[in-house]
């Protein structure tokens, strides 16, 4: 029996939508880079694309647990010398929210171009609106644990 590879004529991609308002970002994150890379479907290969698309929308009421929004640290550097610049997560989530969730699923996929073609079908949107809906996107519940509001 010969090893299945699917060819681009087989690929289907779907269209999913995840509500992040209250999901802890490293575990909605992992879902997220499962449905970009597809290994959901019964047709996955390593090598080859066969990921759906994936939209957040409220992407700045994600939570992160053990206070790591302000202990953590994110570092970027400009490619001078003295160029490195940091800033907590509490500070991006308040300027860029849709940065934090693009930097945590990037993470999570292959490196190289492969992972830069499946970083291309996500899709993150601060509120609660996207100007996706002719795609006839279905929501992706992810049931995981919901952080309660106290």
């Amino acid at each position: 029996m010969r090893t299945y590879s699917p060819k681009p004529a087989d690929i289907e991609r779907q269209w999913h939508v995840v509500d992040a308002d209250g999901l802890v970002l490293g575990r909605m994150a992992t879902e997220i880079a499962i449905r970009l890379r597809g290994k959901h479907k019964p047709m996955f290969a390593p090598h080859a694309d066969v990921g759906d698309h994936v939209i957040v929308v409220n992407a700045s009421k994600v939570v992160m647990t053990a206070n790591k929004a302000d202990r953590e640290r994110v570092w970027r550097h400009s490619g001078y010398p003295g160029g490195i610049r940091s800033d907590s997560y509490a500070d991006l989530l308040e300027r860029h929210p849709d940065r934090v969730v693009t930097r945590a699923v990037r993470g999570m996929l292959p490196k190289g171009t492969l992972g830069a073609g499946m970083l291309k079908r996500l899709k993150v949107y601060a509120g609660p609106g996207h100007p996706h809906g002719a795609q006839l996107p279905q929501p992706l519940e992810i049931e995981l644990a919901r952080r309660a509001a106290s």
